[in-house]
């Protein structure tokens, strides 16, 4: 029997909750992944709340140099065949684990990078920016969420040192609905057909760059067009507090069909996901959204943006609709499409939930990263 190979993992796991943070905890706790290589982790953030994330404070500097310390430890010790790296792609995030992984490589170690995040493209174009970029990615693999992410990193590294594994995620208890969708009409109690509101839902947390604002101005379009709905905002609080987010809804005069719910875990969450129709999410600033992932196991149809990764998560016209960035009218008018025909939610919440099953399961994803793994371990940088 073979010795099992050494790779020290240095990722996100929460708190605070986020898409690298997440997959990290799913990397950290599988079955697969520990039986078929020796592995040692390290919890890259330095992040304990959202409130953090964009700030820098004595604390995360504290925290960040715990991390270079352990970094060093395990290094010397383990000597590991591989570090894993899930780095930051532009900022301070970016300098902060740069360090690291220059770290790794002085020791001699081989590194992958796995990037939940993209914005290389945009500060290529800085003398320092650029330099540190070139010697990050030097003699190094680099793991991306989707195809449609590889331009973001093509002036440095070859495609033939990329590999692409599309994040998958567990099942949840609820999510197999044994009716997609409601109809378009329904009887009440005296037997009149009353047309039925759909439910938009919106799972996030209160970020602009979730297209929080987008959603809530086509929202007002579907209200001008006189178009029956309701539409849940779930979430915690982000650069948009829940007292700016009522404010606007009451002068945009939505507070009839716009509701703001908070944070929601668990069997809440189900239940969120169970009741709604439609899952929206116009994000401007995005990887490879999870919680897509999650509305496609609910078998909810989609409506989302071009943006990052979701085109190869949701397929537009197929499973939902991709509208440009930032555009309210595009988003409203396919939002008006799905709420006026149920049998098309019905027919792209199926299409949607065949394609997370056949596509990003986590025993899917766990697979797809092991064999990414042994050939890394297998190849020379």
């Amino acid at each position: 029997m073979s010795k099992q190979k050494k790779i020290l993992f240095i990722l996100h796991i929460p708190p605070p909750i986020h898409g690298a943070a997440v997959v990290g905890k799913y990397i950290n706790e599988s079955r697969i992944i520990n039986n078929s290589f020796n592995c040692k982790f390290i919890n890259l953030g330095t992040s304990i709340t959202v409130d953090e994330v964009n700030s820098i404070g004595l604390q995360k500097w504290i925290r960040y140099f715990k991390i270079i310390k352990e970094t060093r430890k395990i290094l010397r010790e383990l000597k590991p065949d591989l570090v894993y790296i899930t780095l930051n792609s532009k900022g301070v995030g970016f300098y902060k684990d740069a360090l690291v992984a220059f770290i790794a490589k002085y020791k001699g170690a081989k590194v992958v990078y796995h990037f939940h995040n993209k914005g290389v493209k945009t500060y290529q174009h800085k003398p320092i920016d650029n330099f540190l970029y070139q010697k990050t990615f030097n003699n190094s693999k680099v793991i991306l969420l989707s195809k449609y992410l590889y331009p973001d990193i093509k002036k440095y590294v070859s495609e033939k040192n990329v590999y692409y594994c599309s994040n998958g995620i567990p099942e949840e208890d609820g999510s197999q609905k044994s009716e997609v969708g409601r109809t378009e009409t329904e009887v009440v109690a005296t037997n009149t057909l009353q047309p039925v509101s759909c439910n938009l839902l919106f799972l996030s947390n209160l970020i602009e760059s979730k297209g929080v604002f987008v959603l809530l101005d086509a929202c007002m379009l579907l209200q001008e067009k006189q178009v029956p709905f309701q539409c849940t905002f779930i979430g915690g609080e982000g650069d948009i507090t829940e007292e700016q987010f009522e404010s606007i809804v009451n002068e945009k005069g939505l507070e009839s069909c716009v509701t703001y719910a908070g944070k929601k875990h668990g069997e809440e969450k189900e239940e969120a996901f169970s009741n709604a129709d439609i899952f929206v999410h116009p994000t401007y600033e995005d990887c490879f959204p999870l919680v897509l992932l999650e509305a496609m196991q609910f078998s909810l149809p989609i409506v989302s943006s071009l943006e990052g990764g979701i085109p190869s998560i949701v397929e537009n016209s197929t499973s939902g609709f991709l509208v440009n960035k930032k555009d309210a009218h595009a988003l409203a008018e396919k939002l008006e499409i799905l709420i006026k025909t149920p049998e098309l939610r019905q027919k792209m919440g199926k299409a949607g939930r065949k394609k997370y099953e056949h596509e990003f399961t986590f025993e899917i994803f766990e697979n797809k990263f092991k064999k990414i793994l042994t050939n890394i371990l297998k190849t020379s940088t």
